[in-house]
């Protein structure tokens, strides 16, 4: 089985779909992305990409909150979990502007302080 999620004109993902790996497939039996992005606009209408539970595909799984399909990295993003973060070329994720600390302690995001803040045992 293979996946496809729905993306509207500002490529945010809208819904995910299951379909046949036949209705994925060339004459010699070999999945086509684009032959299943046929497939779902001919079966639903509108613009569909693959994706894959096991990250195969552009990426990342493309979950319907928040996550948008950048073209030009051919990869779903999911939101940014703070406005200072930003996204990592070559894991195509969010990074926080400051490395989270290697020293064994438990931290958290502070966003107005743009750091990591070790949480208190009071």
């Amino acid at each position: 089985m293979a996946h496809f999620v729905e993306i509207d004109s500002n490529n945010m993902v809208l819904r995910v779909i299951v379909v046949a790996d036949e209705d994925t497939a060339d004459g010699d039996g070999n999945e086509v992305d684009s032959i299943g992005e046929a497939f779902c606009n001919d079966l639903l209408g509108g613009t569909w990409k693959r994706t894959s539970y096991n990250n195969n595909y552009r990426v990342r799984y493309a979950a319907t909150e928040g996550t948008i399909y950048d073209a030009g990295r051919d990869a779903f993003i999911r939101p940014s979990p703070f406005p200072s973060w930003v996204i990592n070329e070559d894991t195509v994720d969010w990074e926080a502007p400051t490395p989270y600390p290697d020293d064994g302690k438990d931290y958290y995001w502070d966003e107005d302080t743009t750091s990591w803040v070790e949480y208190s045992q009071e």
